[in-house]
């Protein structure tokens, strides 16, 4: 499905004759290609799943974000404006983010179903988090309320 939505907006971007559109796309065809031959050395045919792939679109506005950081600190600002036109392209890919407050609930149901107690059961709920949410929510913010909210409850 994503993979299709890709090829679309590639060509859709070279129509409209969108460099900076085409030049994002091309990224992270280039990325997700990497991740497909990665996998199939493991044994995984058909490349890396949606959920991967939504995984691997976050981490790749993350490290936008971070250079953004950089650049701007460091007094190169149409450098970091690249980059944030590059988190729009990226963004467009992946579903709806979730607020601060459903991040919230969500963490709070995944700890109620797990039964989760202390923070041994931090993987445990992250996994279940990702499942759930892959491309929804930043599991970056998420791990800091889970490790809050298990605190508090051991």
């Amino acid at each position: 499905m994503l993979r299709s939505d890709l090829q679309d907006a590639l060509k859709e971007a070279m129509r409209a004759k969108d460099s900076s559109g085409v030049a994002t796309i091309r990224l992270i065809m280039a990325a997700l290609k990497d991740r497909d031959i990665a996998a199939r050395s493991k044994g995984q045919m058909d490349g890396i799943s949606d959920d991967e792939i939504l995984q691997m679109l976050q981490s790749m506005i993350k490290q936008r974000r971070e250079s953004i950081q950089m650049y701007e600190q460091g007094g190169r600002l149409e450098l970091a404006e690249r980059e944030k036109a590059e988190i729009e392209w990226i963004a467009k890919f992946l579903p709806r983010q979730m607020t601060e407050d459903e991040a919230a609930a969500a963490v709070d149901s995944a700890i109620a179903d797990l039964d989760a107690s202390g923070l041994k059961d931090m993987g445990r709920v992250m996994a279940a988090l990702r499942e759930r949410h892959a491309g929804q929510m930043d599991f970056g913010k998420a791990s800091g309320i889970v490790k809050q909210k298990l605190q508090a409850a051991g």
